[in-house]
């Protein structure tokens, strides 16, 4: 379905009913030709030489968050603050503005479309040319967010200046085939695909990855001894990004375990037989990532939080599609780099300063909505820690092992 035969599968009706009205044709609903031009055009965006770029805007936002964290006494919503921090990151990188002053409002409008509940025209796959009578919220939350859209293209136009950012990339790009630019209606589609899908699921990720540390801490150790040899109290650059292997595996794991987006659903165009089962035309597939990555066939101890399970020699033994969470094959996430390098970033320059402790009597349950948010949010306080100091787990002695390899 992803890959020698996924011409064959196209997004499914339930997606594009659910989604379309708020995404349009962007890159995460739209089909065929059209899909494949806007593929080629907005590639060189999230290029790593591109990505390498927008690291500095990374640091600059996560060092806000920090400022404001000192004065913190109180426990609160580490999930709210990883989506306002992820969408301030995501609202510079693409139109280098800041956003802070709108975050409740994006907030907001996010919420009502990660709840959003299919309706019995959107469970029985009903012809897309049907009228569809979405919720008032939802049309409410389409208008406003096409109006925020609108002003920010708005106002770049009226400058006529190239801040190299991906909405100047977006307006300047041209197919390298054909030669030919984006429509305003397909920029339209692809910001509102990138601001939405960019920050909400790194935010899910990291929020995860929080709580995953906060109830290990010999793996919450060896990161700080990872970020004490190779960063010593500096913040983190895009040099840094290839020798924070540790980190990075630690959210590669916390993403196994809680993958922001846990399905992929494809409709089959054409017959087809996958494991001996026959495939009608018109079928809905859904791949279950969230269950894949916990399949006891595929990862041994599948429940339990093991970071070692993404050392290159482990990942080599492993069949390529047991860990998806951006997907596979040609229509695999155009933003996976982008999200990594913002969840290795973040989670660097943060665990350097604070230990992150689950707030008692608050309840950490995932919920699968459009993405796998955990439902009210995961509630913490903060314990201000100094870079290298020696952490102690909750029961037994101090801890710093050393790294693997």
């Amino acid at each position: 379905m992803l890959l020698t035969n996924h011409s064959n599968y196209s997004k499914s009706h339930f997606l594009r009913r659910l989604l379309g009205p708020l995404l349009g044709e962007g890159l995460l609903i739209s089909e065929g030709e059209l899909w494949r031009r806007q593929r080629r055009i907005a590639a060189p965006a999230f290029h790593h030489k591109r990505i390498s770029g927008f690291v500095d805007t990374m640091v600059l936002c996560t060092e806000a968050t920090l400022a404001r964290w000192r004065a913190l006494t109180q426990p609160f919503d580490l999930a709210a603050e990883m989506m306002a921090l992820t969408l301030n990151i995501v609202a510079r990188t693409m139109f280098s503005t800041d956003v802070s002053g709108e975050v409740e409002v994006v907030r907001r409008l996010m919420d009502v479309v990660v709840n959003l509940r299919p309706s019995v025209f959107d469970i029985f796959g009903l012809p897309e040319w049907l009228p569809q009578l979405k919720p008032l919220a939802y049309r409410r939350t389409i208008a406003e967010f096409e109006a925020l859209v609108s002003r920010l293209l708005a106002e770049r136009r009226a400058e006529g200046i190239d801040r190299d950012d991906l909405l100047s990339m977006l307006l300047t790009a041209r197919d390298p085939e054909t030669d030919e630019g984006m429509t305003d209606k397909q920029i339209r589609d692809e910001i509102l695909t990138i601001f939405l899908a960019g920050h909400e699921t790194t935010a899910t990720a990291l929020s995860w990855t929080w709580y995953l540390l906060a109830r290990h801490p010999e793996a919450e150790a060896r990161l700080h001894d990872e970020l004490e040899r190779m960063l010593g109290g500096r913040m983190p650059n895009h040099a840094d990004l290839t020798e924070l292997k540790w980190t990075r595996m630690v959210i590669e794991e916390a993403m196994r375990l809680y993958p922001p987006a846990y399905r992929i659903l494809r409709t089959a165009i054409g017959e087809d037989r996958i494991g001996g089962v026959h495939v009608r035309p018109g079928a809905t597939i859904d791949i279950n990532i969230y269950v894949t990555h916990r399949n006891p066939n595929l990862w041994p101890a599948p429940e339990s939080f093991e970071p070692e399970r993404f050392t290159p020699a482990a990942v080599a033994l492993r069949h390529r599609f047991a860990y998806l969470p951006f997907g596979g094959g040609p229509r695999i996430c155009i933003g996976n780099g982008f999200a990594i390098a913002e969840a290795q970033i973040i989670l660097a320059a943060i665990a350097q300063h604070y230990r992150v402790h689950l707030a008692p009597n608050h309840v950490v349950q995932p919920m699968g909505l459009v993405t796998l948010r955990p439902k009210n949010g995961i509630w913490v306080t903060l314990e201000a820690r100094t870079p290298g100091a020696v952490v102690r787990p909750a029961f037994g002695w101090p801890v710093r092992p050393a790294l693997p390899g």
